[in-house]
């Protein structure tokens, strides 16, 4: 079986969100299990140029973009045993970020069509072409008006995965034939609700969608969360699939991170003690190992729940805890943890950005993660918080349904809450603190947290029973 996984960012190469991350681990997983995965993405400017030191050049083509062919130089690199191919054009990839761009449209269908066009140059024929979010989504449709004919590419499937239904690649219909290069009677592949729309396009052509999780995969059927594609899902629902993110339990291991205080297992909390000890000391807080630490590591966006925490927030720092929490987003969530750090300096540390090492560090020495997500496809921190013995608290959704059960039942890893209300978060925040307390009960819930099974080993063997399903072998 022979995968080629498209992707417009990939670890280490370029990273913005999420999709990165599984880029990066999901085709090393499918390889442990001996699957021939390779990645391609485009060659980012703001790659580094020690990742580009080791990069090998193997020939450059012309891709068709409508009326005009432009020059994409192929590029090979291999990390961690998997071999990525790295699409070259200054034009369209010589910039200071990877998207939000005025011809991000045109951009990512040169991508698109690349991804196609070098199959006859790399010497691999996949079985399955894997596509990610709207970046990839004019893939199978190129494939299918354009590339079916040719015998080398007749018996290619396609999957497409949505990891956010929110970012659907949506333009108006003058760019149809000038610059996709899609003939007006093809148009209803990719019109829908009056523009076009490239994630409608990939939906209808490719061979199999999946989504990030199981619970997500029904969510986007549903108007709230579907951002207007509910109603193609519906019609498209049988071939339509939720398969559970992973995470690197390589990167993420208390036994071996160097990123974290002190190292740390299951069976001896000791290590964890003294990460919370020295998170505290490093954010200027006290240090009081019987308070326990709520953790945020998250884009501070209002979809991620942080208007509840706003409603609340005085209410949780009155109580005898302490606050971690870092991120950067929308200036109004920003605004209310610099403020509360003032108000409150002995009970809440905030810090702007994102630092990685701090966010191993959070993950290790907090004793409770708070994530009341408004919508989530799947989200990596809870599973993450939870490889560290850090008690999750969720809101039901996505998959964090999927991950997260509630303990109260005396089986759970975490505390949960369905209906998106402050004071819903509220009473699963002062259960967790309530659980805390009870020191041999909390020590049975963290260690069922840390030998949960998240490893991208349990997701990979979901898409390879996907892939064999389409394509019979």
């Amino acid at each position: 079986m022979k995968v080629l996984y498209a992707t417009s960012e990939a670890y280490p190469f370029a990273m913005s969100g999420g999709l990165a991350d599984v880029a990066g681990a999901l085709p090393k997983a499918l390889r442990r299990r001996l699957v021939g995965c390779r990645i391609v993405m485009p060659l980012y400017s703001t790659i580094p140029e020690k990742l580009r030191e080791n990069m090998k050049f193997i020939t450059n083509i012309t891709v068709p973009v409508a009326w005009r062919r432009q020059y994409c130089g192929v590029f090979e690199a291999h990390v961690n045993g998997v071999i990525y191919y790295l699409i070259d054009n200054q034009y369209y990839f010589k910039r200071d970020n990877l998207y939000g761009y005025y011809d991000d449209a045109e951009r990512y269908a040169f991508f698109s069509r690349a991804v196609l066009e070098i199959l006859p140059h790399i010497d691999f024929k996949p079985d399955v072409i894997h596509c990610n979010d709207w970046q990839t989504a004019l893939t199978p449709v190129y494939l299918n008006l354009f590339y079916r004919y040719d015998k080398f590419y007749s018996n290619i499937k396609t999957i497409f995965t949505v990891h956010n239904i929110q970012y659907q690649g949506k333009y108006g219909d003058e760019l149809l034939e000038d610059v996709l290069g899609i003939p007006y009677e093809a148009k209803n592949i990719i019109e829908y609700d009056g523009c076009l729309n490239f994630m409608k396009g990939a939906f209808v052509t490719c061979d199999r969608i999946t989504t990030v999780s199981p619970t997500y995969s029904h969510e986007i059927m549903d108007p709230y969360f579907a951002h207007g594609l509910d109603g193609i899902l519906r019609d498209l629902s049988g071939k339509l699939t939720g398969i559970v993110n992973g995470i690197d339990i390589d990167v993420y291991n208390p036994e071996t991170d160097d990123m974290i205080y002190k190292n740390f297992t299951a069976d001896d909390f000791s290590g964890k003690a003294e990460n919370k000890a020295k998170l505290q000391a490093e954010l200027d807080l006290p240090q009081k190992a019987d308070v326990p630490v709520i953790g945020i590591v998250s884009r501070l966006a209002d979809h991620k729940g942080f208007d509840l925490v706003k409603c609340v927030i005085e209410d949780i720092l009155k109580a005898d805890v302490q606050m971690v929490v870092l991120g950067s987003g929308e200036w109004e969530f920003e605004m209310l943890f610099h403020e509360m750090s003032k108000k409150y300096p002995d009970k809440l540390a905030f810090r702007n950005g994102f630092i990685p090492q701090l966010a191993h560090k959070i993950y290790a020495g907090a004793d409770i993660f708070l994530m009341p997500s408004k919508s989530e496809p799947c989200g990596l921190a809870q599973m993450v918080a939870l490889r560290y013995g850090t008690i999750p608290i969720v809101r039901q959704t996505g998959g964090l349904n999927d991950t997260i059960s509630d303990s109260g039942d005396g089986q759970g890893n975490g505390f949960t809450f369905a209906c998106y209300n402050a004071h819903d978060m509220l009473e699963a925040i002062w259960r967790a603190i309530g659980g805390y307390a009870d020191k041999e009960g909390w020590a049975t819930l963290k260690k069922r947290a840390m030998l949960c099974d998240n490893s991208w080993g349990r997701s990979a063997g979901e898409y390879i029973k996907l892939y064999k399903q389409i394509t019979g072998k």
